[in-house]
């Protein structure tokens, strides 16, 4: 099966009738692109496929063997940001098809930590991409679009060959004040619109959510108002990708005088990678963990992992007073900066029950009458706006489940899109010479390589 030059097709072969594990192939002229290459867990995760930090889970990725036979035909892997479900799986499966990989700033630099601890570093060539570049792959040109998300450096495709143009969203949402990196342009999109997109393939997560996503910037009020409430020490807990949550929790600390303290694996890895790359340039106020117990109680803002009620990671040791560093004490605060993932109610439950036997104050976004969280997925009213902008011939709802994908296409169709294709991950959408599905044109499966439990993150 091999695309000739008058074809232009998209395989998805992960994060097409789920959440996780994305990896897409587009095909024309003899030749294939790859987009993402992800992971996902046995045990829970987060909305973007984090993993759950501190627990021992079976790594799943998808089957690649369709590109694996196919690896002289391979031209690249383009990353489009760097959640574990569209880069987890990259030092799993390089070594099976071996070709370069295009991502931006951010992206890489988290990649390269991956790449060095399952030692290929030397092996890999990752080209470090400007935004808004533009470069041909092979016989794919591809064009990053500027979006927003719950990470930094997320960006769209602009796929174009010469018998036709997809523009691949990965995972997005229209945030005007993100806190880190630069908001969402409209006129970027529009000037889309203006090209004959002939395929949007579209993040599908909130799409059977109404109106329109909360803002970043937003946040602040909230957390703030709690933080100065509160007359002990405070935690807050959120996923530990969110450099923008940091950010905002950092300039809280600086406005009310408290010490501010990391605790966590991943929450380390994203500060200090997002330094390296220049998207941290406020002034430092972290304190070594090892200092915290001796602060007063009431100069202290941490930022801990274990939004989940993950065993083993931060917030999970403070509330059975096993960590090394810091006791909580009653009169502390707890804040979720996060949503109940679907699975996760029970440890969640078990967790805030434990902290109110502590007589810990516990702050989640059902009792909170301010915004403490926002989602890095849009909801309806975003999903419109895209679709009224870019005016593609056809959506592709992609990253969903199948609830998902049914609401994305019916939104699409709302707007005038002319056609919605649905499908799952191994159909064959022909994008040229004439839109379509060949069902079950890849069997499809999942993996455990390389490693059949997930590391202790923590």
């Amino acid at each position: 099966m091999t695309p000739d030059e008058s074809d232009f097709w998209f395989l998805p072969l992960g994060g097409t009738g789920e959440i996780g594990m994305n990896l897409n192939l587009y095909g024309h002229d003899g030749r294939w692109l790859m987009v993402d290459c992800g992971v996902t867990f046995e045990a829970k995760t987060d909305i973007d496929g984090e993993p759950v930090e501190g627990a021992q889970a079976h790594v799943q990725m998808a089957d690649p063997q369709f590109i694996v036979d196919r690896k002289e035909q391979l031209d690249g892997l383009v990353i489009t940001h760097a959640h574990e479900d569209h880069i987890g799986a990259v030092p799993y499966l390089w070594e099976r098809f071996r070709c370069p990989i295009y991502t931006t700033a951010y992206t890489a630099e988290i990649l390269r930590r991956k790449l060095a601890e399952a030692g290929l570093i030397k092996k890999v060539k990752v080209h470090v991409v400007e935004a808004h570049a533009s470069r041909q792959i092979g016989v794919f040109n591809v064009q990053w679009i500027q979006l927003t998300h719950s990470i930094p450096d997320p960006f769209a495709l602009l796929i174009t060959t010469p018998v036709g143009k997809a523009f691949h969203t990965a995972d997005w949402k229209l945030d005007s004040a993100p806190v880190v990196g630069e908001p969402y342009k409209e006129e970027d999109y529009a000037r889309l619109g203006e090209l004959g997109v002939d395929v949007m393939v579209c993040d599908s997560t909130n799409a059977n959510v109404p109106g329109w996503s909360t803002s970043e910037a937003t946040l602040y009020k909230g957390l703030k108002h709690h933080v100065e409430q509160a007359k002990g020490r405070v935690v807050v807990t959120c996923f530990g990708s969110n450099i923008a949550r940091l950010r905002t929790v950092a300039d809280i600390a600086k406005e009310t005088g408290r010490h501010l303290g990391l605790l966590g694996r991943s929450l380390l890895n994203t500060y200090s990678a997002a330094k390296r790359v220049g998207l941290w340039n406020g002034i430092e106020t972290f304190v070594d963990p090892h200092h915290l117990g001796f602060l007063p109680r009431d100069t202290v803002l941490l930022v801990a992992t274990g939004s989940q009620g993950e065993p083993r990671t931060a917030l999970n040791r403070l509330s059975q007073n096993s960590f090394r560093d810091i006791e909580l004490e009653a009169g502390d605060t707890v804040i979720f900066s996060s949503k109940v993932i679907p699975g996760n109610e029970l440890p969640i439950e078990a967790l805030i029950e434990r902290l109110k036997g502590m007589q810990v104050d516990v702050i989640t976004v059902d009792n909170s009458r301010l915004e403490i969280h926002a989602s890095g997925h849009p909801a309806m009213e975003e999903l419109k706006a895209m679709y009224r902008w870019v005016k593609p011939a056809c959506a592709i709802p992609v990253h969903g489940e199948f609830q998902h994908l049914r609401a994305n296409a019916r939104l699409a169709k709302s707007v005038g899109v002319p056609e919605q294709l649905e499908g799952k991950n191994g159909d064959l959408y022909y994008i040229a010479p004439v839109k379509g599905i060949r069902r079950g044109a890849v069997k499809t499966g999942r993996l455990g390589l390389v490693q059949d439990k997930l590391k202790k993150l923590f």
